[in-house]
């Protein structure tokens, strides 16, 4: 036989190999649709069930104001550092007031002697001998003069920058000898011994909430710390563009954690109602449709639309779609299919998948820990293989020797 026959040959043989090979995998794959898919399924129940709602608030002093002077004039004394605390009525910032004092000795040595002069009247009115219009006239000079006093004096105290309540300041923004205006910040003065966080609310749960209920915050800053308020105040107007209504928590702060303009994930919870829940797992999302796997009395599978209401901790609320007692597939869902039957067993999500075993016959995944059964053609394309394989090794004793071809022949 001359070389390119017997290459032709052992052509057609691996050719014959392989469509026997891939009928034994449609009948491996046709034998397998009937076998129960193991799967984890939960009866469907009522459970007690708390509503909550989650929103972003912002940290909100307590009282908080930017310190300012009244008048224009050159600071002489700073009283303060940067973030000390302070009380009410402490004196903050020292401003020139020289001009003041000088009319102030002015005003009040005109308001002595108007006294004076009142005094020595009223004794000459008692005894008649002045007129009582004279008298009334001197009076009004003497209370003008005290005016002119206070009003000097009120002057005086302008030049002295007070904090107006009892709190934290912040970065001191003066220094001795500058001229400050009215609106000049002087510094910040926070009392965050309690804080308030502002946080939006649909007004779909408005109908819900109420002043007293529960509030939970936490930050980025101390993720392992949960603060906890209550609802203080609701606001009156619901914002036309957002349609939220602005909710106000007051948060205890002792340690002064929470600072003003903070970030706060806020939790409010809802009181305490029957529900039907199930595992959140057992939703299937797909577009904007949410469905499970209902559980039939045979045993197979169907789609169930459900209408999902709050989540919470693994937990989903159905509203719509299912009732209780209806048995749903938990775990295994995304190898279901309409109609399947499946079986209770232990699906591992966490664990990666074991090997799957390898047909002999034809090296395809036959499943995890699953062998596909050899099929009639496949055996008999295997035996045909190996009678060919056998006659064509047989061929050349059988033959007589072949005659050394010349070099310029193939």
């Amino acid at each position: 036989m001359r070389p390119h026959s017997r290459f032709g040959a052992i052509g057609a043989l691996v050719l014959s190999l392989a469509l026997a090979a891939c009928g034994n995998n449609e009948a491996a794959q046709g034998g397998g649709g009937d076998r129960a898919v193991p799967v984890t399924t939960e009866q469907v129940r009522m459970r007690p069930w708390s509503d909550t709602v989650q929103a972003l608030g912002t940290v909100t002093a307590r009282e908080s104001v930017t310190v300012t002077a009244k008048v224009s004039e050159t600071v002489t004394d700073v009283h303060f550092d940067s973030g000390d605390r302070v009380r009410a009525g402490a004196p903050l910032v020292t401003l020139s007031g020289q001009a003041q004092q000088a009319q102030l000795r002015e005003a009040q040595t005109a308001a002595n002697e108007a006294t004076q002069l009142f005094r020595r009247q009223e004794e000459l009115a008692s005894q008649q001998l002045i007129a009582r219009s004279s008298l009334d006239a001197q009076r009004a000079a003497r209370d003008a003069a005290n005016a002119r006093v206070a009003q000097i004096r009120a002057q005086l105290a302008d030049r002295v920058v007070r904090a107006p309540f009892s709190g934290v300041l912040g970065l001191r923004q003066v220094s001795p000898g500058a001229l400050v205006t009215p609106g000049t910040p002087i510094a910040t003065l926070d009392d965050i011994d309690r804080v308030y966080v502002d946080f939006p609310v649909p007004e779909t749960a408005l109908a819900v909430l109420g002043e007293g209920q529960l509030l939970r915050g936490t930050t980025a800053a101390y993720p392992a710390r949960t603060f906890e308020g209550v609802v203080s105040t609701i606001d009156s107007r619901v914002d036309p563009a957002t349609r939220a209504v602005t909710v106000r928590g007051d948060f205890a702060n002792p340690d002064n954690l929470l600072r003003p303009g903070m970030l706060v994930q806020i939790v409010l919870s809802r009181p305490e109602r029957e529900a039907l829940v199930i595992p959140e797992i057992a939703i299937v999302q797909v577009g904007s449709r949410s469905y499970v796997w209902r559980v039939g009395e045979d045993d197979t599978v169907t789609q169930a639309t459900v209408t999902v209401g709050a989540r919470r901790e693994g937990l989903a609320e159905v509203t719509e779609g299912l009732v209780p007692g209806d048995r749903i597939v938990v775990d295994g869902t995304g190898k279901l299919r309409p109609g399947d039957r499946i079986e209770e067993g232990t699906v591992s999500r966490a664990e990666p998948r074991a090997p799957a075993a390898v047909s002999p016959a034809d090296g395809r995944d036959s499943g995890p820990g699953r062998a596909i059964p050899a099929t009639p053609a496949a055996d008999a394309a295997g035996s045909n293989g190996d009678e060919a394989r056998g006659e064509d090794a047989a061929a050349p004793s059988s033959q007589a020797p072949a005659q050394p071809a010349p070099a310029d022949r193939d």
